[in-house]
């Protein structure tokens, strides 16, 4: 019997050529998903922290220092924690609507612009994509 040997040398190379990119692709996307689900548990923690910091033990005659200890706090959280890569622009608004006196809600609203790293390119996600955490507690 007369058998051939068929060379299939190059067939691997051109198999992962072009499994590769789907690979690479689906790689980014689990990592960009996750730094994304990752800091918007991080905002949500940021809000509580910013309103726990709000409804206890203040004198709400003046809110501008209670203000700006609610945004002192949600950025020292946020500063140690998010993970953005350049500076995180973070925005507070507590928002005393209901009033001042006691078992009002303190309604604190954090937001964060998530800037997507390489997957926006591929899948036509918008850039950037905001992510908010909201956050009401009684006051104290």
């Amino acid at each position: 019997m007369d058998t051939q040997k068929h060379s299939s040398s190059g067939q691997a190379i051109v198999e992962f050529a072009l499994v590769f990119p789907l690979l690479l692709i689906l790689l980014l996307g689990i990592i960009e998903f996750g730094l994304l689900f990752y800091n918007k548990a991080v905002i949500t923690n940021a809000s509580r922290e910013g309103a726990r910091v709000g409804i206890v033990n203040q004198d709400r005659g003046n809110l501008n220092p209670i203000n700006a200890n609610i945004l002192g706090a949600v950025n020292s959280y946020c500063a140690s924690r998010l993970i953005s890569f350049g500076s995180p622009d973070v925005t507070v608004t507590p928002d005393w609507s209901a009033g001042t006196g006691f078992g009002n809600p303190l309604r604190v609203t954090v937001t964060f612009d998530y800037r997507w790293l390489v997957l926006p390119n591929f899948v036509g996600l918008p850039n950037p994509t905001r992510l908010s955490g909201v956050t009401v507690m009684r006051l104290e």
